[in-house]
């Protein structure tokens, strides 16, 4: 038996990780540290995949060891826009006002980079998200958590704006930071089996 490959998580996303964990893997966390508001693309789902092959492209040029690099990055594209965290709680109690009772669709970039012979895959997954009507009182409540001002779109599904959403179309894990059966299907594109990235 060979041993197990290291997958490491290009990326600071508690919520990401957290799925990872839950999947059974345990990467190896590094932070990009790409500058996102450099990069630009003509499309929400274009520019969530070009900031995912960054944040990949970053972190795997600072390994050796034929590690498995996983760059995500969440837009939600609302009106043809894409829109990420909030700069602050003004923002955030705007951005609120104009979801609510609508619709707008999750685009997560996800980037995989093979150290060991440089060779990548990558593809963006959407998630279209119901946004329930919250009032300004309950706005203002969420936005005063502080939740909103660290997740794209301001609101994420795992935490406390939950019941302000009333219903998705696609794979869940998207719209908390990263979709698994995408990343199996980038990993299988490597010759890389999910089942073989498996923790003891």
């Amino acid at each position: 038996m060979t041993d197990r490959r290291t997958l490491v998580l290009a990326s600071a996303s508690p919520a990401r990780l957290g799925l990872l964990r839950q999947a059974g893997l345990d990467p190896q966390v590094i932070v990009s540290g790409v500058d996102e508001s450099a990069l630009t693309a003509a499309t929400p789902a274009e520019l969530a995949l070009v900031l995912a092959e960054a944040k990949a492209a970053a972190v795997a040029g600072q390994l050796t060891d034929g590690q498995l690099v996983v760059g995500c990055d969440s837009v939600l594209e609302l009106d043809g826009q894409a829109l990420g965290k909030p700069a602050d709680a003004e923002e955030a109690v705007a951005r609120w006002r104009a979801m609510r009772g609508r619709s707008g669709v999750l685009r997560t970039g996800h980037c995989v980079i093979d150290t060991a012979n440089g060779r990548s895959s990558s593809a963006t997954a959407s998630t279209t998200v119901h946004f329930g009507q919250p009032d300004d009182a309950e706005v203002a409540a969420y936005v005063a958590s502080g939740e909103p001002l660290h997740v794209a779109g301001a609101f994420t599904l795992d935490g406390r704006s939950a019941p302000f959403v009333t219903g998705i179309e696609g794979d869940p894990g998207n719209v908390i930071g990263l979709s698994l059966p995408l990343l199996r299907s980038l990993l299988a594109d490597l010759d890389v089996r999910i089942t073989d990235l498996w923790a003891d």
